[in-house]
This record gives structure tokens, sequence and C-alpha cells, in this order.
């Protein structure tokens, strides 16, 4: 394992399996990203789907978390995870290769379409735990939190560009044929992922069942007040922030009335802030503490949410381009901090597991999110919809704020610290706290 040293020299630099994850992970958020907007307006636009089949395809990407999400990271622990990488983004290129060419031969469809998120979900699942597990071991634990913010920051400007010219070729060349530029940046992704030479630590062969070792990961993921905390945070937020995202779409192309374009500037706005807030992550925990960082970065996410209910016709759009600015940067900062901490306190071996707990819980949240927000759509309208989301979302700021981690000011010093601690299960305030 090359995991680079701490000199002078910029970590891009002076650590090329760092640098050779960040290509494949920047390439793959770019070729998302595109998806992300393709796949709503092909059902919007070219399926006519209905309300709830938009708002809920939204959270077919995500399903998997919450149904596979726990086995597939004890999968991921116990093989190497570069050929996982490489087999799930083969994998994503053919599923999602089939909605041009249905285009293209006349059998699109809802049902096609819906499957195909689902099974490129189900490949994502795969490639983003082996991902974050390589992540930890390409790096020092003292590089993490500069390492995750060089990736969010890449991986945001990335979105934002994806987005920003995805809204524009839907309405150029259409929404199915926007996908063939997702299909060149998961081959650009492929390449990266070949140059890689870690020396993988992987959990040892075993007889336990595959059922064990998803409980010992679910346990651990509970084990900690801090890992509680994030995570409740994390599922509080995605629960209601993923309510007024897949309601998005719908709120532009059909209540006001705009075009994919304004779509994709909105979306671009997010990420644009991501990228801010992933490059100033490191510094900015530095200089106020990865613990306030943590608990108030989601404050102003909150309200940038909330721009979406201000939206109106033409430039009354700029609203909304400032708040989900805000919201980029705040989400930004507190998945830096929130990742760095969960990477520096696992184990290499349970590292896939955790990760996959932690989002079969998270991220399951954004499919039970999307299924909410097409039946509040259809029953209460869209604008109602969204306020919902709102207000379910700013629970996950006041959560962080008088939860157990409260008075914490360097989050690094819960595992650092000598005797009883944070980091370790069932130590200290992780046995009294409660999240």
């Amino acid at each position: 394992m090359s995991a680079g040293g701490t000199g002078t020299r910029h970590l891009l630099v002076r650590n090329h399996n760092f640098r050779a994850l960040m290509v494949s992970s920047t390439f793959g958020v770019l070729g998302n990203a595109v998806a992300a907007v393709a796949l709503p307006v092909i059902a919007a636009v070219e399926l006519d789907a209905s309300n709830f089949e938009v708002a809920a395809l939204a959270g077919m990407t995500f399903l998997p978390w919450l149904l596979f999400g726990l086995a597939i990271g004890v999968w991921v622990d116990r093989l190497p995870r570069r050929p996982v990488m490489l087999a799930s983004l083969a994998a994503r290129v053919v599923v999602l290769a089939l909605l041009p060419l249905g285009y293209w031969l006349g059998f699109l469809s809802t049902p096609l379409l819906f499957a195909a998120a689902f099974l490129a979900g189900i490949a994502s699942v795969f490639f983003q735990l082996a991902d974050a597990a390589l992540v930890q071991q390409a790096v020092t634990p003292d590089e993490l939190m500069e390492g995750n913010g060089l990736i969010t920051g890449s991986g945001a400007a990335a979105d934002a560009a994806g987005r920003s010219v995805a809204g524009w070729l839907t309405t150029m060349a259409g929404a199915s044929n926007t996908l063939v530029v997702q299909l060149a940046t998961s081959v650009v992704s492929l390449i990266a992922i070949q140059r890689l030479d870690v020396k993988e630590i992987v959990q040892p062969h075993t007889d336990r069942r595959i059922l064990h070792d998803m409980w010992a990961g679910l346990r651990y993921t509970f084990s900690t007040a801090p890992l509680r905390a994030i995570l409740l945070n994390a599922a509080l937020w995605n629960l209601g922030g993923n309510i007024a995202a897949s309601l998005l779409v719908l709120l532009v192309l059909r209540t006001l009335g705009e075009s994919e374009v304004w779509l994709g500037f909105l979306l671009a706005a997010a990420s644009a802030g991501g990228a801010v807030g992933g490059i100033t992550a490191h510094s900015m925990g530095e200089r106020f503490g990865s613990g306030p960082l943590w608990r108030w970065s989601m404050v102003p996410g909150v309200f940038g949410y909330a721009s979406l209910l201000m939206l109106t016709p033409g430039w009354g759009m700029l609203w909304g381009i400032l708040g989900m600015f805000v919201m980029g940067a705040s989400v930004a900062w507190n998945i830096v901090v929130g990742s760095s901490f969960r990477q520096r306190v696992c184990p290499p071996g349970m590292m896939g597991r955790l990760g996959a707990a932690s989002r079969t819980v998270s991220w399951g949240m954004l499919a039970l999110a999307s299924v909410l927000a097409g039946v509040l759509a259809e029953t209460l309208g869209i604008r109602e919809a969204v306020l919902i989301g709102v207000l379910i979302a700013s629970l996950a700021p006041l959560v962080a704020l008088v939860g157990p981690l409260r008075g914490v000011r360097r989050l690094e010093d819960l595992v650092e610290a000598p005797g009883p601690h944070l980091g370790t299960p069932e130590k200290g305030l992780g046995t009294s706290g409660r999240a």
C-alpha cells in the first residue's frame, strides 16, 4: 500500500493511489450527474409519466441500499475492492446503455426506466462501498480530512458541470441521448481504477454466516454516541431534503413551466456549493474545529432548501440558485467531517459493513423520501410537499446542536484521547449518550 507521506507536497502529487481514486470518483460523479438530470426528464417529457412516477423514480437508485446494503457490505469486506469496483462500473454501463438503445429502437418504457435505475443503483452500492474502503487504505489517518475534502470538492464540481451540461443536452439532443455521456465517463473511471496499486486489507476467509457479519456491522454502526449522532443527523436530512429534491423536476417543469435549462442551473448551483464546501472543509475544520463545523453545517442548508418555496418564473429562479448553492456547501461540510470520523475510527476489515449499515439507514431514507414525495405531491400539491420536506430536514441540525456531541470541539480527539473514548464501541459517552 502506498499511503503517501505527510510531506509538503500536495496530496494529489505525493499519492498516486489517491489520485487514481479521485479521478475515478470525479468522472463517476460527472456521469451520475448527467443521469440524475436525464432520468426524470425521460420520465416527465419522453414518457409523460405521472407526478408520482417522476418523484418515485429518484428513489430507485437508492432503494438497493435499503434492501441489499447490509449484505453487499459483507461481500465488500470479504472481497478485494478493486475488482468489485471494476465489475460494478461495467455492469452500470451495460444497464444504462439499454435506455438510449430503447429510445432508438422504440422499446423504451416506464417499467424499463425504473428497472434500469434500480439495477444501476445496485451496481452503485458495490462501487461506493468498495471506494470508501479503499480511500481509507490509500491515505494516512491524518490525511483523511484533506482527502475527503478534495474528493467531495472535485466531485461536487463535476456534479455541477454534469448537471449544467445535462440540462442543455436534454433540450438539444433529447434526454435519452444524453445518457451517452454517462457511458463515456464510466469508461474513464474504469481506466483510473485499473491504475490502482493498493495492498488491500481484506477480511480473512471465514465460515461465519453472512447474517452474522451483517449484524456485526449494524451493531458497530450504533455502538457509540458519535456514530449514532452522525447517522441520525444524516437520516433526518436525507428524508426531508430528498422530499424537496425529488420534486424539483416537477416544480420547475410543471408548476413553474420553466425549461430543463433552469433545472440544470438549480442542480448545478447545489453542486457548485458542494465544490466550495468540499475544498474549504479541511481549512474550516482546522479554524473552527470539526465539531462546531459538523453541528452548524446543516443550519444554512435548511434555508437553502426553503428558497425553493420562493421560486417564480423568470428571474425569480435566482432565489433558488442562491439557496441551492448554500445548501450544497452545507452538505459538503457535514459529509466531509462525518465521513472522515467514520474512516478514522473504523477498522479496515469492518469498513464495508460500517459503510453499508450507515448508508442503509441514511441513504435508505432517500428511497423512502422519493416515494413519500410522490404521495404528497399527488395528495397535497407540489409546493406543499416541498414545505413538508423542509420542515423534516430542519430536524437534522437540531439533533446535532442538542445531541451528545454539542460540546465537542474536535471529533478527532474522540479517537486519539488515551483511555476510554468515544471512538471505541461501548466506552465513554458511547454507553450513556443518546442520539
